[in-house]
């Protein structure tokens, strides 16, 4: 259950990082609430996972599906570049992730 925690703790970092770009420096009441209410439950999901994740395999993989969700909308939603010099980086960070999570197994 813990890891179960612990992604969806990472896919709400995601919903988070999104709606305060859509906050505008937290000037839109609407998304502002959506960033905060978010972001509570992204820490205590991830501290769930902890009780039974070793912090230095929880926290860089919670940060890493953060990072990775947020490329991939900032691709999607916001019409950033795709080149090859962002994608080498990502994809150190999604071996960092995998590689983290095989070492759990």
């Amino acid at each position: 259950m813990a890891w179960f925690w612990l992604v969806l703790a990472g896919a709400l970092e995601v919903v988070w990082a999104f709606s305060m770009k859509q906050s505008q420096g937290f000037t839109k009441p609407g998304p502002t609430l959506v960033t905060l209410a978010t972001l509570a439950a992204s820490f205590i999901l991830l501290s769930l996972s902890l009780k039974s994740i070793p912090l230095g395999t929880a926290y860089p993989i919670w940060t890493g599906i953060g990072a990775l969700g947020a490329f991939a909308v900032g691709v999607v939603a916001f019409d950033e570049p795709v080149t090859v010099r962002r994608l080498i980086p990502v994809g150190f960070l999604l071996l960092g992730v995998v590689l983290l999570k095989w070492s759990e197994a």
